[in-house]
């Protein structure tokens, strides 16, 4: 079993040390015969930045594949949604017992997710070198 996740994908523009790859996500059931039929099935075109000291060795238009190790994906998902949610939930909790106010409570849990993801953005170039995809 491999221990990287790979999309494949076109590159689109190439600035300084960086190549933006288009990738096409698709839903597990998109490939099906009867997708066309179907409301579940979806696809989303994304734009994936690459940051690699080699852009001479790539050029617009290019067909390329965008890799990650499960390890990348596990901890950008960890950063994105398994930390605010225990945050949510934890706040949430200790303002139901501080406030009596479940209207409160909520508007408090929800606040303390803003400072969290404005952390996250002013950390951002220090995540990026932690979180980043490879091209092959």
């Amino acid at each position: 079993m491999s221990n990287k996740i790979s999309h494949s994908g076109i590159i689109k523009s190439i600035e300084d040390n960086c190549v933006k790859v288009q990738i096409i996500q698709t839903s597990a059931c998109a490939a099906c015969k009867v997708a066309s039929h179907c409301n579940a099935a979806e696809s989303k075109v994304k734009i994936v930045d690459v940051f690699t000291p080699e852009t001479a060795h790539y050029q617009v238009g290019q067909e390329v594949v965008v890799w990650a190790s499960k390890d990348v994906a596990n901890r950008a998902l960890l950063l994105g949604f398994g930390a605010p949610f225990l945050l949510l939930i934890c706040v949430l909790l200790m303002a139901l017992r501080l406030l009596d106010d479940e209207g409160l409570a909520a508007l408090a849990a929800l606040a303390s997710l803003v400072p969290y993801y404005l952390a996250l953005w002013v950390m951002k170039d220090r995540i990026q070198k932690q979180i980043s995809f490879q091209l092959d």
